[in-house]
């Protein structure tokens, strides 16, 4: 009897000692995870700061959630006596101390995204840029809201929209293309799509035309494509900026252009993954926020047609 009590005390001992240790909150500590460390040197790091009590189990959670390459350098504010998996969380979601929460909003060309970071004190522009064109990473700066840290490393920055890109677009890709495209082609007429849709809805019809002027190997006669053409997102495109002379200009140059136009989104990317089952090879925009699609050009030109009598008439109405 005295043995199985003291056997019953030890183990309610362990079992207040086990829980004390999971949900008894330890001394904040402030941990710095360097530039290049791996999974395994940011286990080793926490294990020696007693944040965790095993930097097998960190590592071992790291390969069962495929997480290492989102682990991110910077200074964290943890507690001694972590869960490996708290730990781990708050690594992947960089949970910066000072962090700057930042939006990048889908549709954004990478000069855009390259200027919010340096204006909120996250990054140089210039250094930003300079490693998305050397890396020809346009189209792959996936647009989400992202916690940093202040003055972080160009780098470290990229790293962060490319990683979540990767994590959020692979089991897409994974399903594999539609018939001639691949995962460059797919972000291409992504890209178009994300200028060009106003109503959700319409990303897959505006996807299909696209994807069916490729096939037939016409013009796509994409406005975004001029716009980027001329560097900025001009409003109201003129006959002579359709005359520009450039690769990306899908007026003058057949075929896609040589890589996306802006960074889109997850709905985008999805909408030319799965097109909609149309034959259309037109559309134009009815003035309302939707557009009108046609597979046969006289249709189109009537439904242009419409268009601007439409928005004759709306003018002499409000002049009256």
């Amino acid at each position: 009897m005295k043995r199985f009590k003291s056997i019953l005390i030890t183990l309610s001992l362990a079992i207040l000692a086990l829980s004390l240790y999971l949900f008894w909150p330890g001394r904040e500590l402030k941990i710095t995870i360097n530039e290049g460390a791996g999974a395994a040197q940011a286990a080793q790091i926490l294990k020696r700061e007693g944040v965790i009590i095993s930097a097998t189990w960190f590592k071992i959670l790291v390969k069962l959630t495929g997480t290492g390459k989102r682990i991110m350098p910077g200074e964290y504010s943890l507690r001694r006596a972590m869960s490996a998996e708290e730990a781990l969380w708050r690594l992947v979601h960089n949970n910066y101390i000072n962090h700057i929460k930042l939006n990048i909003p889908e549709g954004w060309r990478a000069e855009q995204i390259a200027e919010r970071l340096e204006s909120n004190g996250v990054t140089k522009a210039e250094q930003f840029l300079a490693l998305v064109r050397q890396e020809s990473l346009e189209g792959m700066l996936f647009p989400s809201t992202y916690y940093f840290k202040k003055n972080t490393p160009a780098r470290e920055a990229v790293n962060l929209l490319k990683s979540e890109f990767d994590r959020r677009l692979a089991p897409l890709f994974s399903k594999g293309f539609p018939q001639g495209l691949d995962e460059k082609k797919t972000l291409i007429i992504a890209s178009i799509v994300e200028r060009e849709a106003v109503d959700a809805a319409e990303r897959p019809l505006i996807a299909a035309v696209y994807i069916n002027r490729y096939r037939k190997k016409m013009a796509l006669e994409a406005d975004p494509t001029v716009q980027y053409a001329l560097g900025y997102w001009k409003k109201g495109i003129t006959l002579t900026d359709l005359r520009v002379k450039s690769p990306y200009n899908t007026y003058a140059v057949g075929g896609l252009p040589p890589g996306p136009i802006c960074n889109p989104g997850y709905d985008s990317v999805a909408a030319v993954l799965a097109p909609a089952e149309i034959d259309a090879l037109y559309f134009v925009a009815d003035r309302k926020g939707t557009h009108i699609f046609n597979a046969n050009f006289k249709e189109h030109l009537k439904a242009k047609k419409r268009v601007e009598q439409a928005a004759r008439g709306s003018k002499i109405g409000n002049s009256e």
